[in-house]
């Protein structure tokens, strides 16, 4: 296997809570991403799933540096870009882009698709302005649309296309990793399988390294090398894609994996859904230990004390549960 691309490195993102009018005063911090370590190699496709609230967005935003580290770091290609100056942080911006999982909001509806997808070409010095029109030309095809459609503006476009033209936007640079936080969930179900099967074609033919936010671990299941399944902010098991969903080991991926609608009707009578009890803890004020262990029904007087490393196995495959061993 070829070296990591891009590496988080115990990475924490924790934004600050103030009261007071006249006077603030910090009285507490939300732990959104508290301690992830994760890497991703070119030409990979990791998934990252977990409830809302978890802290996928934040975790994807601090990747990009659009929210700053708290602690931890982000190496892309050898660069720690939280210690990168701001002309370093631009050069980086080429490796690595995002796609949004709104395309409306964000583009920009005063701007035609040429000139959207035309601006970073030009401010990152790819092609001279005789050779913005080829090019742009070129990302449209790469989408599936029409170059004449480069014109019209986002409120002319269907919302399968607006994605499309996010994806060119984000392949404009020729990025090595892309960040796509849930990139299909606004979208129709037979729109949906078509942006995922572009995703995984533009993966395999550019060689791209790819993070995939998402809730619906079947969509994740389809698109996904690697699966993380995050937590209240941290990465409580990491395998291959399909080890993880099909066998998975901790209890809170299990919940997840329950979850996944069956559409054989007398299977999905017949088998037993794990339901968990009380609501996800408030990430200002965690649970001391597991953070899972007011709602996992394994959970044992220790599961309270201790904080479970993410500890890797012998297939490949790693988890942050202190009874794996005992409940598998």
């Amino acid at each position: 296997m070829n070296d990591p691309i891009l590496e988080l490195r115990d990475v924490k993102t924790h934004f600050a809570v103030n009261e007071g009018f006249l006077v603030k005063r910090q009285t507490g911090s939300v732990r959104a991403v508290d301690g992830v370590t994760l890497s991703v190699r070119q030409g990979e496709v990791l998934g990252l799933v977990g409830e809302s609230g978890c802290g996928k967005s934040t975790l994807a935003r601090t990747i990009l540096q659009l929210v700053p580290t708290t602690g931890g770091s982000v190496v892309l290609g050898g660069r720690n870009l939280g210690e990168a100056s701001r002309r370093e942080l631009l050069e980086s911006r080429r490796d690595l882009q995002m796609i949004f999982q709104d395309p409306y909001a964000s583009l920009n509806p005063r701007m035609s698709v040429h000139a959207t997808l035309a601006e970073p070409l030009l401010v990152h010095g790819i092609c001279g302005p005789s050779e913005v029109q080829g090019r742009v030309d070129e990302l449209m095809r790469t989408v599936g649309l029409a170059p004449r459609f480069a014109r019209k503006y986002p409120h002319e476009f269907s919302g399968g296309q607006r994605q499309r033209i996010a994806i060119a936007r984000a392949l404009a640079l020729r990025p090595k990793v892309i960040v796509a936080d849930e990139p299909v969930s606004a979208l129709d179900v037979s729109i949906q399988a078509q942006i995922l099967n572009l995703l995984a074609k533009l993966c395999r033919e550019m060689n791209l390294a790819l993070i995939f936010i998402a809730h619906d671990l079947s969509v994740v299941r389809h698109i996904s090398d690697r699966v993380a399944v995050m937590y209240l902010g941290k990465i409580v098991e990491l395998g291959p894609a399909l080890d993880v969903i099909d066998r998975p080991r901790h209890p809170y991926t299990r919940a997840l994996v329950s979850a996944i609608p069956v559409p054989d009707p007398d299977i999905e009578r017949s088998r037993q859904r794990i339901v968990l009890a009380g609501d996800p803890p408030s990430p200002i004020h965690p649970p001391s230990g597991c953070a899972f262990h007011p709602r996992c029904p394994y959970a044992v007087e220790r599961c309270r004390l201790e904080v479970p490393a993410l500890v890797a196995q012998a297939d490949a495959r790693e988890a942050a549960c202190i009874r794996l061993g005992e409940i598998v």
